[in-house]
Order: structure tokens, then sequence, then C-alpha cells
């Protein structure tokens, strides 16, 4: 029903657009060949059919785009986004396999003896 309701929009919107391609912003366009008051459908009769069949289209696509989005497929939950499949792939992977060390990582020993130890260094405001 989507791919139906699809085409039909489409063949609506070029219909469309054929409509407004021949009609005039000054009133010429298809009724400028229609010079003459003997014709059977005259110039006043042209530009109220294209008129009317712009807005009827124009209307059609609009109902149309309107009753698509009930027939949207919708897939399973197990169709997620990739993103979302990424970041539940991530949390499950041991942290440390993320980000690689790169040496500056604090060490998780402390030192054994006092020896290993900095010396407290004074601060040249301490030395006043």
């Amino acid at each position: 029903m989507y791919v139906f309701i699809s085409i039909l929009i489409l063949i609506a919107s070029i219909l469309l657009i054929l409509i407004v391609l021949i009609q005039n912003s000054k009133g010429g366009g298809l009724a400028a060949g229609f010079s003459s008051s003997n014709q059977i459908m005259g110039v006043r009769k042209t530009t109220d059919f294209l008129e009317k069949a712009t807005w009827t289209l124009a209307g059609t696509v609009i109902v149309l785009c309107i009753v698509i989005t009930a027939f949207i497929p919708r897939h399973e939950q197990a169709n997620q986004s990739e993103i979302r499949q990424q970041v539940q792939d991530a949390v499950a992977i041991d942290p440390s396999t993320i980000a690689p060390d790169f040496g500056t990582a604090q060490p998780s020993e402390a030192p054994a003896s006092t020896e290993e130890a900095p010396a407290a260094t004074e601060t040249p405001a301490e030395a006043n």
C-alpha cells in the first residue's frame, strides 16, 4: 500500500508541475492560444480549469502525504539504528580495550619504601 500511495503522489506531483508550467502569471500561457471569443472553451474557462486543476492536485498531494504516514513500514526492534547498536557494543566491551593507555595512566601500586618516594620540595613562598 505504501508503494501504491507513493506512486500516486509522484504522478500527482508531476501533473501539478506540468499544470503550473502551462500557466502564465500574466494571464497568458495556454489561455493565450484561445484568443478568439468564438471558441467552445474560451480564455476565461481555460484559466478557471487550470486554476481548479492546480488546487485539486495540490490538495491531492497534501492529503496523500498525510495518508501515507499511516502506511510507513515499521520494522521490529531488532533493526535498530547503527549508532544505537555501536553504543550498546561499546558498553559491552572491556573499557581497557576502548582507549589505549599511551603511558599516561597512573601506576596502580604505591612505592614500597620511603626512599623511592620523592622528597617534598620547598616552594619559593615557604623559603621566605
